[in-house]
């Protein structure tokens, strides 16, 4: 068997554009992720080979002209088959700005983010959409004028396509939310399952059960998805890799450089670029 080859990452940020972030992953043979979820609304396509997507209850063979999407907190995972070789792109957008823009175009009037049902398709308008839409990102000579309107244009036509998710039911778990926001909230601390069952006012036999089902995590892979978010963020504005691991509340620098590796498929360096 040849040797794994090593992926070539590349990342897009821009100051001037901060609600949005773009990743291409040129040969990803060698990019394997654990079941992780976004604050985001992030959304991508596969552009060479096949790979295998998972999304909640979906569990599909993707191929290149795949678009997926992925709502802020749906747990997911998209991995390579075997050592085949495949290529994708990916955009991470800000869901207060995809919000406000939904408010815009009369979407969810006064209400918040309009999530979708939609977690895989086909869509030749929507796939050679996100590929202009980074072509234009990556382009040095494009202005921040033309970037901004084409991330816009694209964002619109996303609502347009995709079928939004059904209403909440009344009688959703809130108690499970608090547990969530509970972890949000505290997350750099070395938190016990005592402290997060009284947060929430649950048992704890109840809220491991119903907790994984309904967030596709247990609390404890929650709250190390919460660090990893956490360490995106500071790692985007310029912090230091070594003084994250106990700022995000690891117990050192190797558990917090495998906990990123396997969450985000990428070092915190080659993250941070």
């Amino acid at each position: 068997m040849s040797p794994p080859v090593p992926p070539n990452h590349q990342f897009w940020r821009d100051e001037a554009l901060p609600f949005l972030e773009a990743r291409a992953i040129h040969d990803g043979r060698a990019v394997c992720y654990a079941r992780h979820a976004h604050e985001t609304f992030s959304i991508g396509t596969v552009t060479g080979g096949q790979s295998i997507y998972v999304n909640g209850k979906v569990r599909e063979r993707i191929a290149a002209g795949a678009v997926v999407v992925m709502n802020p907190g749906d747990a997911h995972a998209c991995n390579p088959l075997g050592h085949q070789p495949w290529s994708y792109r990916m955009l991470y957008v800000d869901a207060l700005w995809l919000n406000r823009l939904q408010h815009e175009l009369g979407f969810s009037k006064n209400r918040g983010l309009r999530t979708f049902s939609t977690r895989v398709t086909y869509s030749p308008g929507l796939y050679a959409g996100l590929n202009q839409l980074c072509a234009v990102l990556n382009d040095e000579r494009a202005e921040q004028l033309h970037k901004h309107s084409a991330a816009i244009s694209f964002f619109a036509e996303v609502q347009r396509q995709l079928d939004p998710a059904p209403g909440v039911p009344a009688e959703a778990n809130h108690k499970l939310a608090r547990a969530a926001e509970y972890i949000d909230a505290h997350c750099t601390r070395a938190l016990k399952l005592d402290e997060i069952c009284t947060a929430a006012d649950l048992s704890a036999s109840y809220l491991i059960r119903a907790f994984k089902q309904r967030y596709g995590m247990t609390p404890h892979e929650y709250l190390l998805n919460r660090r990893i978010q956490f360490c995106r963020a500071r790692l985007r504005r310029g912090h230091a890799i070594a003084d994250l691991a106990l700022e995000a509340g690891f117990a050192d620098q190797a558990h917090f450089q495998r906990a990123f590796k396997r969450l985000v498929a990428a070092t915190p360096g080659q993250y941070r670029g």
